[in-house]
């Protein structure tokens, strides 16, 4: 499940909703979390829900909670199953370990959406490739890089969280997930945005978040795949196919699942 643009909105502004929905972004995650204050929660609970409900046509719609080791996260998710709502994805902030990935699948059963986990503390950076795992390929992991720099006491840049950003996309490759970085904070520098997002990408990364609408388009063009990648990844594709799901050969390199996935990735991005 890779977006190249993943737009937050927050759950306490029903009134964004629909325009959320129509700004380009590939996914849209309503925001339970750090954008509703406390005494906000149970309302912004109920009509974020209410909204989801409805099936509005347009982008993919997503779920962000509260952290489940939160009692707000613990109301989220019983109103998420009495609610009967289908969010197409959930994102669960300051997850620690894998459990709180089973944990949330046991609750939600059957019913269960893929999984996005924000790693934002030394505790998940450590625990990457066993969230990455218990994520498996429906979901993703987040890169939450305003809360785990802050943790650390270092500076958001580049060069700084290149450790975290580099370990995401490792974990995630091993366990054949997606991945997304943390939005781009001055909402009014695009040539920063685009910048640094060019440098996100070459890193690995599947996507960015973004705060504003008008983020949106740089980082979708960034990260829409080139006609080399495209022409590469449906050269992948046949080979593992002709090789009937087996390890296959193209020009000389092995093709096996892993590669198969990321060609996959792309492909799912053709025409966008």
């Amino acid at each position: 499940m890779a977006f190249r643009s993943l737009l937050f909105v927050p759950g306490a502004r029903a009134d964004r909703f629909r325009k959320a929905m129509a700004s380009g972004a590939d996914a849209v995650c309503i925001d339970l979390e750090d954008a509703v204050a406390p005494d906000r929660k149970a309302s912004a609970r109920l009509e974020s829900l209410a909204f989801i409900k409805s099936r509005p046509e347009g982008t993919v719609l997503g779920l962000r909670i509260n952290a489940l080791v939160d009692k707000e996260g613990i109301r989220d998710v019983a109103a998420l199953l009495d609610s009967g709502a289908r969010p197409a994805f959930v994102m669960i902030p300051k997850v620690v370990s894998a459990f709180e990935i089973s944990q949330i699948r046991a609750v939600l059963g059957a019913e269960v959406p893929p999984v996005w986990a924000l790693m934002e503390t030394p505790d998940a950076y450590f625990a990457l490739a066993e969230i990455a795992r218990a994520i498996g390929d429906r979901g993703g992991i987040m890169f939450g890089g305003a809360d785990y720099s802050a943790s650390l006491g270092a500076a958001l840049e580049f060069d700084a969280m290149l450790h975290a950003r580099s370990a995401i996309v490792a974990a995630a490759a091993l366990a054949g997930c997606a991945t997304m970085d943390v939005p781009y904070l001055d909402v009014g520098d695009e040539a920063g945005l685009r910048a640094d997002t060019a440098r996100v990408k070459a890193l690995g990364f599947h996507g960015r978040a973004a705060i504003h609408p008008a983020q949106i388009a740089a980082i979708n063009e960034i990260f829409t795949p080139s006609t080399d990648e495209i022409s590469k990844a449906e050269k992948i594709a046949a080979a593992y196919e002709a090789a009937g799901g087996g390890v296959a050969l193209l020009d000389g390199k092995l093709v096996e699942r892993p590669v198969l996935k990321a060609a996959e990735r792309v492909l799912a991005l053709k025409g966008k």
